[in-house]
C-alpha cells in the first residue's frame, strides 16, 4: 500500500517536475535574473558593460580569472564606478582567482551570462566551452582573430542553437548618433537615391578609423597590458577594429537582412602595415620596463616593434564595392582624439561623416548632393528627410553649408563611446527575454568575420607593405 501511494505520488507531481524542467533557464525580464560571471578581463571593456546598472541584472558579480594585473585593473574599474559622485554604481564582486578559472566557472556555473573581453588567443575557445556547458555569452569584438577561428564559430553558433543560448558580440557603433542618422538617410530615395556600384579604387562605401595606442579612458590615460601589443594574442588591427566597421557596411547598406558569405561576398584585396612602437613608448602605454621575451623575437634591428595594428580591406557586399581600413598612431595630437570617416555614394546625394579638425575632433553629418540634382528640390527633400526623423530624434535639424547640408544633432544624442557598452547590453538583455537574436544577426556575424579572417590571410600573403 505505502509503495502504491509513493507511486500515485510520483505519477501526481511529473507534471510540476517536467515543467519546471522546461522551465529551467527560460528568462521573463524580472529583476534580478541575469546573473553575470566575467571571465578573465583583460580589456577595459569588460569594465565598461558594468558602467551602468541594469533591473534585469543581479548587482552580484562573479569573476574568474586568473590573478595579476588584467584582473586589478578590472577591479579597480568596476570600483571607480561603484564610488563616484555622480550615479554610482553598486555591483559586489566575487572573485575566484586561479589558472584553471576556466573549468572553476564552468563546474560551478553561479550565473547565466558570461561577459568575455580581454586576450583573444584563446577567447574562441572560451566562447564554445560556455555554449556547450549552456550559459549565454556578451563578447567584446574580436570573437575570432584568424580563420581557424572563424571555423570554430560556426560551431559555436550551432552549439548556441541546440543548447537554447545566445552569442552575441558587442557592436558600440550601431548606436553612434551620425553612423545611425546616416543609414537612416542612406534608405530615403528622395535624398539619396539609390547606392551607386563603385570600383575597387572608388568604392560606393568607405569607412575609415583612426585609433591611438595611448589615450584616456573613464578620465584616466589608459594602461593597456603588454600582450595587447601581441598580435597573436590581440589579433592585427585588420580582424580587430576593422570588425566594427565591416558590421556597419553589413548593417547600413542592408538592415535586417541576412548575408550569405558564401554568396553576398566577394574578396578583392587586403592589406596591412605595422604601427613602429618603440621602448620608451611601449612603457609610456603599458608601465612594462622592457619587451617581454614574447615580443623581443619581433623586433626589428633597432629594437623597435612592429605592430601590425593597421590594415585595409577591399570587398564587394552584392556587388556594392565597399572599403573600411583601421589605422592605430601611438598618441593623437594635442586635442586630438580617435577620429571616423565614412561616406555612402548615392544616385542623388552622399552621405558622410566627418570628424577632423574643421570638426573640432567631433563627429558630424553631412549631405553632399550630386551635381546633376535640382538644388532646390534637393534641399526640400532634405528638410522633409529630417522632419521624419525628428519624430524619433526630437531636436534634429539641418543647416545649409554652400551646396551641402549638415544635420544638427542636439547634444543629448551624443552619448560617447563608453555609454554605448551600456546601449547594446540593454539590447542583448531584451532578446534574453525573447529567448532569441533577430534572424539576421548570426549569418550576419558568420559573415562579418569571415570578411576580416578571410582579409588577414590575404593580407599575410600578399607583398609586404613598406613603413619608416
Amino acid at each position: 500500500m505505502k509503495n502504491n501511494l509513493l507511486l500515485i505520488t510520483a505519477f501526481l507531481l511529473l507534471p510540476l517536475g517536467l515543467a519546471a524542467m522546461q522551465g529551467k533557464g527560460k528568462l521573463t525580464g524580472a529583476d534580478g535574473e541575469i546573473k553575470l560571471m566575467v571571465l578573465d578581463p583583460g580589456h577595459f571593456h569588460a569594465a565598461l558593460v558594468q558602467k551602468t546598472m541594469y533591473k534585469q541584472v543581479s548587482p552580484l558579480v562573479h569573476i574568474y580569472a586568473p590573478d595579476g594585473w588584467d584582473l586589478e585593473e578590472h577591479l579597480k574599474r568596476v570600483q571607480s564606478y561603484n564610488t563616484r559622485a555622480d550615479n554610482p554604481t553598486h555591483w559586489e564582486q566575487k572573485i575566484y582567482r586561479g589558472p584553471d578559472f576556466l573549468q572553476k566557472m564552468l563546474s560551478e556555473k553561479p550565473g547565466n551570462v558570461v561577459v568575455m573581453a580581454g586576450n583573444n588567443q584563446k577567447k574562441m575557445e572560451y566562447i564554445k566551452a560556455a555554449l556547450d556547458a549552456g550559459l549565454n555569452v556578451l563578447a567584446d569584438k574580436p570573437m575570432c582573430i584568424d580563420q581557424k577561428g572563424w571555423e570554430v564559430l560556426r560551431t559555436a553558433f550551432e552549439s548556441a542553437k541546440k543548447n537554447n543560448v545566445l552569442l552575441y558580440d558587442i557592436m558600440t557603433e550601431r548606436n553612434e548618433i551620425t553612423t545611425v542618422l546616416q543609414k537612416e538617410l542612406a534608405h530615403n530615395y528622395q535624398v539619396f537615391g539609390a547606392f551607386r556600384a563603385g570600383t575597387p579604387d572608388d568604392p560606393a562605401v568607405t569607412k575609415e578609423s583612426v585609433h591611438h595606442l595611448f589615450k584616456y579612458v573613464s578620465g584616466k590615460p589608459l594602461q593597456r597590458p603588454v600582450w595587447a601589443l601581441d598580435v597573436k594574442q590581440q589579433g592585427e588591427g585588420i580582424v580587430d577594429v576593422s570588425t566594427h566597421l565591416v558590421d556597419l557596411v553589413m548593417w547600413e547598406v542592408f538592415p535586417q537582412q541576412k548575408i550569405n558569405y558564401k554568396a553576398d561576398i566577394e574578396m578583392l584585396r587586403a592589406k596591412r602595415w605595422p604601427t613602429m612602437v618603440t621602448k620608451e613608448q611601449l612603457t609610456k602605454v603599458t608601465g612594462a620596463a622592457d619587451f617581454p621575451d614574447y615580443l623581443k623575437g619581433q623586433l626589428n634591428s633597432d629594437g623597435v616593434l612592429p605592430y601590425f595594428s593597421n590594415g585595409e580591406i577591399i570587398f564587394k557586399l552584392r556587388g556594392i564595392h565597399s572599403k573600411v581600413s583601421v589605422v592605430w598612431n601611438f598618441e593623437a595630437p594635442q586635442g586630438a582624439g580617435d577620429t571616423h570617416f565614412s561616406v555612402m555614394k548615392g544616385s542623388r546625394s552622399n552621405i558622410v561623416i566627418r570628424q577632423g579638425k574643421e570638426q573640432n575632433y567631433r563627429p558630424e553629418l553631412y549631405i553632399e548632393p550630386a551635381a546633376e540634382v535640382d538644388a532646390t528640390i534637393f534641399g526640400d527633400s532634405v528638410k522633409r528627410a529630417l522632419e521624419g526623423l525628428a519624430t524619433a530624434y526630437p531636436g534634429l535639424d539641418v543647416a545649409q553649408e554652400g551646396k551641402n547640408w549638415r544635420v544638427v544633432i542636439p547634444d543629448k544624442y551624443r552619448v560617447g563611446h563608453e555609454a554605448h557598452f551600456g546601449q547594446v547590453a540593454e539590447k542583448f538583455l531584451g532578446y534574453l527575454t525573447r529567448g532569441k537574436l533577430p534572424e539576421w544577426e548570426v549569418p550576419n556575424m558568420i559573415a562579418k568575420y569571415y570578411t576580416t579572417t578571410k582579409a588577414l590571410e590575404m593580407a599575410q600573403t600578399a607583398a609586404p607593405q613598406k613603413t619608416d
